[in-house]
């Protein structure tokens, strides 16, 4: 067999099995908040949240073929398929470390910072496109601020509003509304986060002369990926779950949907835009906007703290990680 045919299909598999992972590693984050206030069972807040996820990965491709073009030039990368089967098995291996722990870490970061790392490892540093790097780096710092910002006005006009209402009521009616919003939160990470492996893959075609740089994403791969992040998001990711429905704050229906009203109004802003965010850290950061809007001492902040470092930690870990496994591959197979 031809040599780039079988790293394709190499990087086909890591690349789903990725996206499998970034299923039920991120997807936690989609149904936590109605699982923690009991608005839907676990088993079927994790099935629903399967079928949203894989509608909202075939409904679009434009953060794909925007991250094809703004990590790195595939025309410049010597051996570039077997750079981007390095970045994915180095982001694979980070996002079990971090499942592992129940540490719900951005998989848009460690994709990302994978795939630089590797290139950079191959050619040096001048083969990253840093204009657009940059752009998505910008959007992986601020979509979090801006996602706090909101959960905090959204849930404060939810206090305005329902003031004279009794809270136990509200939380009834609010116990309802959900299941819609986090039907639609589920929905909306997909729009996102199953694209970037998406970019991905087809970056790596391109490079070994598979497909013409014009050509967009292929609709297979589109396919291939929504089915492999809809089945990761169909196991579930209980420890996750955990961390992000219990450890952050006491959830009660209507923050829960203050919190997903916020964040996916952000993510899916991101995906009609063309930006990679991490779901990861504008759902997480959302809570912790609507807790601080309904009492600062709610929120753990030393479960946010953790996060945090987490967030920051990933990109550069996952950068020098896929780096060594660049450099012993090279040193074993090149």
């Amino acid at each position: 067999m031809d040599t780039v045919i079988l790293i394709t299909i190499l990087i086909v598999l890591v690349g789903l099995t990725f996206d499998f992972i970034n299923g039920f590693h991120d997807i936690a984050n989609a149904v936590a908040t109605c699982i923690s206030t009991r608005a839907l069972k676990p088993r079927v807040a994790i099935s629903m949240a399967a079928v949203m996820n894989f509608l909202g990965a075939i409904s679009f491709t434009g953060v794909a073929e925007s991250l094809t073009k703004s990590i790195v030039d595939p025309f410049a990368l010597q051996h570039g398929e077997f750079v981007v089967l390095c970045g994915l098995i180095a982001a694979v291996i980070w996002n079990l470390l971090t499942w592992l722990i129940g540490m719900p870490s951005s998989s848009s970061h460690a994709l990302i910072g994978a795939i630089a790392g590797a290139s950079v490892a191959s050619a040096g540093f001048s083969v990253i496109n840093f204009g657009g790097f940059t752009t998505i780096i910008i959007a992986l710092i601020i979509s979090p601020i801006i996602g706090f910002s909101v959960g905090y006005l959204i849930y404060s006009a939810f206090k305005w509003i329902f003031r004279n209402r009794k809270r136990a009521k509200t939380n009834q009616r609010f116990k309802v509304a959900q299941i819609f919003t986090a039907a639609i939160q589920a929905y909306a990470h997909g729009t996102n986060d199953a694209q970037k492996t998406m970019g991905v893959i087809t970056l790596a075609l391109i490079a070994g002369g598979l497909l013409k740089e014009t050509a967009g994403v292929p609709f297979w791969v589109q396919l291939s990926c929504a089915l492999a992040m809809a089945i990761g998001s169909s196991v579930g990711g209980f420890r996750i779950i955990k961390t992000v429905g219990t450890k952050i704050m006491r959830i009660e229906p209507v923050t829960g949907v203050a919190a997903d009203i916020s964040s996916l109004s952000v993510i899916m802003t991101a995906t009609l835009t063309h930006l990679p965010v991490s779901t990861t850290q504008v759902i997480d950061s959302s809570i912790m906007g609507v807790g601080t809007a309904n009492h600062k001492k709610e929120v753990n902040w030393r479960t946010g703290k953790n996060m945090l470092v987490t967030w920051v930690i990933t990109l550069p870990i996952a950068g020098v990680l896929a780096a060594l496994v660049y450099w012993v591959a090279a040193f074993l197979f090149l």
